[in-house]
């Protein structure tokens, strides 16, 4: 019998929570039970096991940080656009760790289909538009973006950077510079020259 006041997104928001607090690899339904001070077994007519849990604040944080970067990208276009989605990310990672480490947890196909996801990719194709990139370069700049500023962003909250001049915050300003001039200068391949 399902504990009441217990959900399953109450429980997908404390877990959320809770990997933010702890880190996202520590999220166990255990440690939510610990949370709420109940029985594991009244969780699991709510969540499945870990892996079901940690996949819905995947889920999660992939809606949330969709609806940030939607919001931060309306009526924008160019480098403003560019450096307005990587601030959402980057945003979001220092606000939410363990929900960040979370929204890159490697999902079934099904899943990941109907996840936002998509919609991640959809406004990161939506700012290649205004730099005139076609495919197949548009995939290549998606996958590009996504290795710079997830590469960055992981590395900063691991401490990467921390130890060393200049300050982080400037080294982001010109990555953005470099990135809107690379997509703006996008290369010919050689056998297309």
């Amino acid at each position: 019998m399902a504990r009441a006041g217990l959900t399953a997104e109450l429980l997908t928001r404390a877990g959320a929570e809770l990997a933010d607090e702890v880190g996202f690899d520590q999220v166990t339904v255990s440690a939510l039970a610990r949370r709420f001070d109940v029985a594991v077994a009244s969780l699991y007519s709510h969540v499945r096991n870990s892996q079901d849990l940690r996949t819905r604040i995947a889920l999660l944080a992939l809606d949330e940080m969709a609806a940030l970067a939607a919001d931060a990208l309306a009526g924008r276009a160019g480098r403003d656009a560019l450096t307005a989605l990587a601030n959402v990310y980057r945003d979001y990672a220092r606000e939410h760790p363990g929900r960040y480490t979370a929204a890159r947890l490697r999902l079934d196909p099904a899943t990941a289909a109907a996840s936002a996801g998509g919609r991640h990719a959809q406004l990161t194709r939506a700012i290649l538009r205004g730099y005139d990139l076609t495919e197949p370069d548009q995939t290549h700049a998606v996958r590009l973006l996504g290795s710079v500023i997830h590469g960055y962003i992981s590395l900063e909250l691991d401490g990467g950077f921390g130890h060393s001049a200049p300050d982080t915050a400037e080294t982001w300003a010109r990555i953005m510079d470099a990135l809107d001039a690379l997509l703006c200068n996008w290369p010919t391949p050689p056998s297309a020259a």
